[in-house]
């Protein structure tokens, strides 16, 4: 009795041929179904860009109680990336206001604080998070981003800075 058949005898599910799928089915498949292997290899490739982006990415994400003990213990640097009208509504005491649209121009002003913890915050952590990676490829070391923004700030109840028509009777 030779090999094969001998392990055929153990799995019976298999097919008698052992030979390699014929390929020209795939690429039948391919050409009949394009639109889902479309869709199969853009979900792939957004799959696999977002494995490496949290893979590389320099910038950490922390909670907002992190983030009060991180500004506690050392001189923070709060970054608001929100638009101005957002920023005026509330924000965090010490945070500065610079719109992400605009950070890449004003990186130069803050060359001298590389070295620095940075805390980037917006309004639900999206923004904040392309500012973090723009942060740390320009090679600022310790880049955290407030997970969930001012709305988890200030769902946790810490102090925010309001405008005097914004505030609560």
């Amino acid at each position: 009795m030779s090999f094969v058949r001998h392990i055929n005898l153990f799995l019976p599910f298999t097919s008698q041929n052992t030979s390699l799928p014929n390929m020209d089915r795939y690429i039948e498949f391919i050409l009949n179904h394009y639109i889902l292997a479309l869709a199969l290899a853009v979900v792939t490739y957004l799959l696999i860009q977002e494995l490496f982006d949290t893979a590389f990415n320099k910038s950490k994400g922390v909670s907002p109680l992190l983030a009060v003990a991180k500004m506690n213990n050392s001189d923070t640097i709060i970054i608001d990336v929100r638009e101005p009208p957002e920023f005026v509504v509330s924000h965090i005491e010490q945070a500065t206001n610079t719109p992400l649209s605009k950070l890449p121009e004003l990186l130069p002003t803050l060359t001298e604080q590389k070295t620095k913890p940075i805390l980037v915050v917006c309004q639900n952590g999206t923004r904040s998070a392309s500012a973090g990676k723009i942060l740390t490829k320009a090679g600022f070391e310790q880049v955290f981003v407030i997970t969930g923004g001012m709305t988890a700030w200030e769902d946790y109840k810490l102090p925010v800075k309001m405008s005097s028509k914004h505030k609560k009777n």
